[in-house]
């Protein structure tokens, strides 16, 4: 009994195998050291709360899993176009391709594993140091961090920002000042449309919804500035709603707030008692 004969071209097939899968190799060892060490550092949210430091990782992971298969299709396909393509003037079919069982199930296994690591890193991530700051978690938060946490209410209008500080008197005021190193508890709501209340560096992003409560929490890292946008279609001037907040020292937020306190209070007695929501007389203006 013989055994059957390989096919003619099948040491030919090894070598373009061998050479594809070399050049992919290292374009993509080099590819993923430029996303980690050089790309990764500069990637938003950026560093500046708990929450943005997460959210970059996972945006380096992301990019780092996603150089592999980028490369892989397109060394294929520069080098299918470059040793496979039919050269003179008679052009001949070439033999058909029946697929390949093995490599197309390595691909789906490949990409479910990837997927469903994914998902449960994201999971991980979102109910662990991230607190939902991704998104708000309603009312009634699916996991709430542990400590003393400073209560601020956003409020969105058109097309403005306000903030209040319950634990000071209910002083509302048009700029979010935040003391570094303290989680911040944020109940994001709206007194008119839909907004969403975005404060970009520090990696939060909730809904603001008329008669809702969403809350969402942010772990401030640094002293500085950050940008604050309406990230929901709002209106006209959904454009230039925006602000921008302060992460501050300690010592430097106690001083600023004493001085909201002041400055506010004649327009403080006149707000209506803390709530979680409020509707503007006239009651539902927007109907």
């Amino acid at each position: 009994m013989t055994s059957e004969a390989a096919p003619a071209g099948a040491p030919a097939e090894r070598v373009h195998l061998r050479r594809l899968v070399l050049i992919w190799a290292l374009l993509t060892v080099v590819g993923v050291l430029l996303i980690v060490f050089v790309a990764g550092p500069h990637m938003p949210p950026g560093n500046f709360s708990v929450q943005a430091r997460d959210q970059r990782h996972i945006n380096i992971l992301l990019a780092a899993l996603a150089v592999p298969v980028l490369f892989a299709v397109w060394t294929c396909l520069v080098y299918i176009f470059s040793s496979f393509r039919q050269r003179g003037e008679e052009l001949v079919d070439g033999p058909p391709d029946k697929g390949r069982a093995g490599l197309q199930i390595a691909w789906v296994i490949a990409t479910a594993v990837i997927v469903l690591a994914l998902a449960a890193l994201g999971t991980d991530e979102l109910l662990g140091s991230a607190k939902g700051a991704g998104g708000g978690q309603g009312p009634s938060p699916l996991v709430v961090p542990a400590g003393q946490k400073l209560q601020v209410q956003v409020i969105g209008q058109q097309w403005a920002w306000t903030f209040r500080y319950p634990a000071y008197g209910g002083v509302e005021t048009p700029e979010l000042a935040l003391p570094a190193g303290q989680t911040a508890e944020l109940h994001v709501t709206s007194l008119d449309v839909a907004h969403s209340f975005w404060a970009i560096q520090l990696g939060v992003k909730a809904d603001a919804i008329p008669g809702s409560d969403n809350v969402t929490f942010v772990d401030p890292r640094h002293t500085g500035s950050f940008e604050i946008r309406c990230a929901e279609l709002c209106g006209l001037w959904h454009g230039h709603m925006h602000n921008t907040g302060v992460v501050m020292t300690p010592a430097a937020f106690a001083s600023w707030i004493s001085r909201q306190q002041a400055l506010n209070a004649p327009a403080t007695k006149t707000l209506p008692p803390y709530s979680t929501h409020y509707f503007p007389d006239p009651v539902r203006r927007a109907g």
